[in-house]
């Protein structure tokens, strides 16, 4: 973790946050090294997963109560803390399926409201080390190399990012996801599925992806990510074409030439009724 050295650099919020996120993920690093070893017990490790993710969120909580007292709190686990005008959005172990099947790709995630805005966002993944990071007018970063969405233009090279309905879901979001994969998948060079929305978002950013789009979503999942792609000067809406994106529990992100036409081929999917 070099670049932790450098954490000067960064707002005392942003720093904050980062640091929250490093010690949150020391253990989680930790327990996804135990996770193999439980695969072959007749417990299984659904138990054991639920331990970390606790865990991870109590030294998140914890962190960022000495760092801002007045501060209120959405976290996944623990629910709703209120605090003043400021309210951290936590997502401790996002990506719970990944780490439960020993799959290396999940994230810590939290974002900063303000009022009805969010304001920053930090999404770290442990196992690459990769710090993604950004608040309002400041932009986005990737440790501490600046960050832009992608400047790809033609349909037929973007690769975009979804989620695939599963067994929780309802029958009118598996049909969702159907017409939505049979109106793109013709036109583009492919379409992933990575189980991890806040990493997809902080892809977007990136430029590893060109864009996503899911629903239905928790805040916790998208706040911090919604920031990053903003501030790579990526193009940001809910599922109806709005703004309320934490409200509607739905996301579409794209660079600038990408996203009419995603909007185009996927808002009337959503919008049926």
């Amino acid at each position: 973790m070099a670049h932790q050295l450098r954490l000067m650099s960064r707002s005392p919020h942003l720093n904050v946050m980062c640091n929250a996120a490093f010690k949150a993920a020391r253990d989680l690093v930790r327990d996804f090294g135990e996770v193999e070893h439980l695969q072959v017990s007749r417990k299984g490790p659904g138990d054991f997963v639920s331990t970390a993710d606790k865990k991870a969120e109590d030294t998140l909580y914890k962190e960022l109560k000495k760092a801002r007292p007045s501060y209120g709190f959405l976290m996944e686990e623990s629910g709703k803390k209120e605090g003043d005008e400021h309210t951290w959005i936590i997502d401790p172990l996002d990506g719970t399926t990944n780490f439960l099947h020993g799959i290396p790709h999940f994230a810590i995630s939290i974002g900063l409201q303000k009022g009805d805005e969010v304001i920053a966002g930090v999404v770290y993944d442990p196992i690459k080390d990769e710090m993604f990071y950004a608040e309002k007018g400041g932009g986005a970063f990737l440790n501490d190399r600046r960050l832009r969405v992608s400047g790809r233009h033609h349909l037929s090279e973007a690769l975009f990012a979804t989620a695939i309905p599963f067994a929780l879901h309802d029958a009118k979001t598996r049909v969702e996801f159907q017409k939505s994969i049979e109106n793109i998948m013709p036109l583009v060079a492919g379409v992933r599925r990575f189980g991890v929305a806040s990493l997809d978002l902080a892809y977007v950013a990136a430029g590893r992806f060109d864009g996503y789009w899911e629903r239905p979503l928790k805040p916790w999942d998208m706040a911090a990510g919604i920031v990053l792609v903003r501030e790579a000067g990526g193009y940001t809406c809910d599922l109806q074409g709005g703004d309320d994106i934490l409200g509607t529990g739905s996301v579409l992100v794209a660079n600038q030439a990408f996203y009419q036409p995603l909007k185009d081929l996927l808002l009337p999917v959503y919008n049926l009724g």
